[in-house]
């Protein structure tokens, strides 16, 4: 063997290598009866030089992926449904935040497929760089010039049918720095405005970066939520014992349809998710 088939032969199995860590396509799949909740934030093109744009899927990608879910026979539920699956082949969507594009991107293609989502709407949502409540020196301000829903297209959404309201806290808190009074009027104290403004009845919670503790947990159900999502990838395996802490299937705007696919099968789309 010359030096230079050597070569190649060490650059394909290294190649190889990182395909296997990025895409662990080898990985089975996890049982199918389980639902699969799918973490989005923003349905919108990437920002050139964006920090963010993992968080940006692409709205053509959007469409993609509804129409990959409809044609291989996955049905839509809302995560205050999660109790009354009874199907295989489950997927909720959810959206943390409160993106304006939600509205003006995401809600016409879910209506274009049938399909429906949870929002977990932050209450004061403008003018707020968030980002920097977990890292100071985040402060670019890109999250906060981000165009956010306004009360008016919340409740468009609403009647459409394809959308469903969870709380993310009034400010997008970061729960472990505050104290227990703090905490306490976040988690309940949204819940309790989102109720109040769209009539609505409000299920769910999810935790600000996905930074939570356990009485967190406990004052999510002491609240009155019934389920709370993580930033936790991979799918949650006892609905009922984990309902306070669910995975999410990260999607990613960095990454096309075989992530997709490998995250619908498995949860995660490599080793080092």
């Amino acid at each position: 063997m010359t030096e230079a088939l050597i070569v190649l032969c060490v650059m394909l199995l290294l190649a190889g290598a990182l395909f296997s860590l990025r895409y662990a396509w080898w990985r089975g799949p996890v049982d199918f009866r389980l639902p699969r909740i799918l973490m989005y934030h923003m349905v919108r093109e990437p920002v050139r030089g964006g920090r963010f744009n993992k968080l940006r899927v692409a709205p053509a990608e959007f469409e993609r992926q509804l129409k990959w879910l409809v044609d291989n026979g996955w049905r839509f539920a809302f995560l205050s449904e999660l109790d009354e699956i009874n199907q295989p082949k489950t997927v909720v969507l959810t959206f943390d935040d409160g993106y304006r594009d939600n509205y003006a991107a995401a809600h016409p293609l879910l209506v274009k497929y049938g399909a429906k989502a949870t929002l977990f709407l932050v209450v004061d949502r403008f003018d707020r760089d968030w980002s920097t409540t977990k890292k100071a020196h985040h402060d670019s301000g890109e999250l906060m010039r981000e165009p956010k829903l306004i009360d008016a297209e919340v409740h468009e959404m609403l009647q459409s049918g394809a959308w469903e309201l969870g709380a993310h806290t009034l400010t997008h808190a970061l729960l472990p720095a505050l104290n227990d009074d703090e905490k306490r009027r976040e988690i309940a104290g949204g819940k309790a405005e989102i109720e109040r403004t769209f009539e609505t009845e409000v299920s769910s919670f999810a935790y600000p970066f996905g930074i939570f503790g356990k009485d967190d947990e406990a004052l999510a159900a002491e609240v009155g939520y019934q389920y709370a999502v993580t930033t936790d990838a991979g799918i949650s395996a006892d609905l009922r014992v984990e309902a306070m802490r669910l995975k999410r299937v990260k999607i990613s705007g960095k990454e096309g349809a075989l992530g997709f696919s490998i995250r619908l099968r498995s949860g995660k789309r490599g080793l080092l998710d």
